[in-house]
């Protein structure tokens, strides 16, 4: 079976030594933090750089461009590869669009390059998630047509539980209303947030950090409850700001409710951090490939 290539927008927050491992080629975001030098993710600017410039400056994102994705795929298309380019949810951001964008007009130059755009419908540590699964299929020998089908039955199973540390980036970024921002904080209120189907819904509010955190892990257990899936079918991570002690202590909890095998640490990067904040903590799952 002809193999495929897998690319993806830093979006996606996978470790580095997952990008390593599963040889997946990813085109950064930018962030500036004056308006007129922009940084590539994880390039020009380290996650941890980025959160240190967090707490004094709110910074802008900017997605890759047109021909940001034209110069990624050129190689691609001049060594005959198959190429599965994965982005951010579209709902999020324009991300795909510029990929779409330039597959058009690199296809007018290379009408035979197998290429093709997936907007993910997915975002942060749960689109990484996700690439690693996609990356699974890959090396378990599976083609590109495939693995797309796959692919349409195991995005809706993607869950991200989480929390925040404050509410004030979620106001300057425009999410919430600042009156709602100023009265939150003023009562120790943080957000409880869920992640599905490319969207964020809120879940409710809860006084303090540590109930937020408990939390998350009920709102874990309560989904497997409710849906009476099994937990052993899914893949697990711990998203993380700019600190671990609080995502170990959740990785443990998540443990106590059954989840075997690797839970890696996700550090989420500039598209969501800059609405989040430097201290989000979730717990995200998706189903594995095999059990769909």
């Amino acid at each position: 079976m002809p193999k495929f290539e897998i690319m993806c927008d830093s979006a996606c927050d996978l470790p580095d030594y997952l990008i390593e491992e599963y040889d997946i080629n990813i085109i950064p975001f930018y962030i500036s933090f004056d308006q007129e030098n922009y940084l590539r993710e994880r390039i020009d600017i380290t996650l941890d750089e980025f959160y240190d410039k967090l707490y004094n400056n709110f910074p802008k994102t900017s997605l890759p461009s047109v021909q940001d994705y034209i110069n990624k795929f050129t190689p691609y298309a001049e060594e005959g590869k198959n190429l599965l380019c994965i982005t951010l949810t579209s709902k999020f951001s324009g991300s795909y669009q510029s990929a779409v964008n330039a597959r058009e007009i690199i296809l007018e130059k290379y009408p035979d390059f197998n290429i093709t755009i997936l907007d993910s419908r997915l975002c942060t540590a749960l689109q990484g998630l996700f690439v690693v699964e996609v990356a699974r299929m890959k090396n378990d020998g599976l083609s590109l047509e495939e693995a797309l089908e796959k692919i349409e039955k195991i995005i809706p199973t993607g869950r991200i539980m989480f929390t925040i540390g404050t509410l004030e980036y979620m106001q300057k970024s425009g999410r919430i209303g600042k009156v709602s921002a100023i009265a939150g904080n003023i009562l120790n209120l943080k957000p409880l947030i869920v992640v599905r189907d490319g969207e964020l819904f809120p879940y409710g509010t809860i006084r303090g950090r540590k109930k937020a955190l408990k939390k998350i892990i009920a709102m874990t257990k309560e989904h497997f409850k409710k849906t009476g899936e099994d937990i052993d079918d899914y893949n697990f991570c711990i998203a993380r700001g700019h600190h671990t002690d609080e995502a170990e202590k959740v990785a443990d909890k998540v443990r106590d409710l059954g989840v075997k095998g690797d839970m890696p640490f996700y550090q989420v990067g500039s598209t969501i951090g800059t609405s989040c904040g430097p201290d989000p903590v979730g717990v995200i799952f998706i189903k594995n490939y095999k059990y769909v």
